[in-house]
C-alpha cells in the first residue's frame, strides 16, 4: 500500500507537454493584444517558446527567480533578474498588454512576487495546483497540491540530477 503522505507522481513527456502548451496558447488566443512575453525562468522557457510562436509574440523577456534549490522543496525566493523597464513600461507601466508565462503555479510565492511587478500583466501557466490558482488567469491543467509534476527536461529513462549538482564533490 502507497504511503498517503508521500507526493504523487505526475510525469509529463516532451510530446505532452508541448500539446499542452498549445492548448494554453489556444486559450489565450483572442483574449488580448500581447505585446510582450514575460517568462518566469527556468520553467517558463519552454512555455513560453512555444506560446510566443503559436501567438506571433516577437518580444520576449525573463524574470529569473529561485524556489526550488534542491528539486524537492520549495526554499527561500530569490529575484535573480528583473523585468527590464522597457517591458514594464509598455502601456502606460504595470504590465497591461504582457503575458506573464510560467509551466506552474504552486504555492504562488512565485507568482505574487511577479505580480507586484507586472500587476496588470495577464498570468497563465500549463499547470495549476489549488494555493497558487487564483493568482493565475489561464491555465491548462489543474493537479491537487501534493502532486510532484516530473518535467520532460528533469528527465531520462529516470530522473536525470542536472549536470552541475551530479558533478560536485
Amino acid at each position: 500500500m502507497e504511503n498517503p503522505q508521500a507526493p504523487k507522481a505526475f510525469p509529463v513527456s516532451w510530446d505532452q507537454f508541448h500539446r499542452d502548451c498549445r492548448a494554453l496558447a489556444w486559450r489565450l488566443s483572442g483574449q488580448g493584444k500581447w505585446e510582450a512575453i514575460v517568462c518566469i525562468t527556468r520553467g517558463g522557457l519552454v512555455p513560453a517558446a512555444i506560446v510566443a510562436r503559436e501567438l506571433g509574440i516577437r518580444l520576449i523577456e525573463t524574470v529569473c527567480v529561485a524556489s526550488y534549490h534542491d528539486y524537492e522543496n520549495q526554499g527561500e525566493l530569490q529575484v535573480l533578474k528583473t523585468i527590464d523597464r522597457k517591458v514594464v513600461d509598455l502601456n502606460g507601466g504595470k504590465g497591461s498588454g504582457v503575458l506573464v508565462i510560467d509551466d506552474l503555479v504552486d504555492t504562488g510565492k512565485t507568482a505574487r512576487v511577479v505580480r507586484e511587478m507586472l500587476p496588470e500583466a495577464h498570468f497563465a501557466t500549463v499547470y495549476a495546483k489549488p494555493m497558487g490558482r487564483p493568482l493565475v488567469d489561464t491555465f491548462v491543467t489543474e493537479v491537487s497540491q501534493d502532486t510532484w509534476i516530473y518535467f520532460p527536461w528533469d528527465m531520462g529513462w529516470q530522473f536525470q540530477p542536472p549536470i552541475a549538482t551530479s558533478t560536485q564533490g
